[in-house]
């Protein structure tokens, strides 16, 4: 079903759009080729997946910073993996991790066609919790940027989603109404009920097949997008 007066489409970037879990193992590969590290890269993931999940669900939520997400996360895969990694390394591998993350930028399929086919219609927007230095790479280096008015970044309005202010921030910054503008990402929590909270409709990319409520608009493949929009 079509959703009418909509003017102003918000997507989530990592995990929507730009395919994070592909382009951050291939990341791995490399910076551990790089460095000189002998480790089972599927094991790794196993582990660092989950912890990863985590450290960003506490970002969210200012229980930790920057610094401690980027070391705690690696620190606490090589300590469950018992691989004796130095801190020195950990720290140089936190670095990398983040120099070469945007040289890979798989998106998600049907990515470029959803893009081309909003663009005609709605102002297509970013609202993202990455960090600013990574971010504007993965849109400049997959070619997507060009489809965006607006990119609003956590680490510029101070907060993260799902904090109201930042959907306020971009709203604002789009020149968008609430009525008129929808919310489209993965994150149940961050983007769905974040979005919603202060009364901005919102679609989940349930790619992850999750067993969400009926209630809650979802797609698991971003051409679906064309049966609201």
């Amino acid at each position: 079903m079509k959703i009418d007066n909509i003017s102003h489409v918000f997507f989530d970037l990592d995990h929507t759009l730009w395919d994070f879990d592909k382009n951050s193992a291939l990341t791995f590969e490399k910076i551990f080729n790089i460095n000189n590290l002998e480790i089972n890269i599927d094991e790794f993931l196993e582990v660092y997946v989950p912890i990863n999940f985590q450290y960003w669900k506490l970002y969210r939520e200012e229980k930790i910073g920057k610094d401690k997400l980027r070391y705690g996360r690696l620190n606490d895969a090589f300590n469950i993996l018992q691989i004796e990694v130095k801190r020195s390394m950990i720290y140089k591998l936190s670095d990398d991790y983040i120099t070469y993350l945007c040289t890979f930028n798989n998106l998600f399929d049907g990515t470029i066609e959803i893009l081309e086919y909003l663009y005609s219609k709605y102002q297509l927007h970013i609202i993202t919790n990455g960090f600013k230095e990574v971010q504007q790479g993965k849109l400049n280096n997959s070619n997507i940027n060009r489809f965006f008015s607006t990119i609003t970044n956590s680490e510029m309005v101070g907060v993260k989603k799902p904090n109201p202010k930042i959907f306020n921030y971009a709203l604002s910054v789009a020149k968008a109404k609430i009525e008129n503008s929808i919310m489209i990402g993965d994150n149940l929590e961050a983007d769905v009920q974040g979005a919603l909270n202060i009364g901005l409709d919102a679609i989940c990319f349930n790619y992850h097949n999750e067993d969400l409520d009926t209630n809650v608009k979802q797609v698991d493949n971003l051409l679906e997008l064309k049966q609201y929009l």
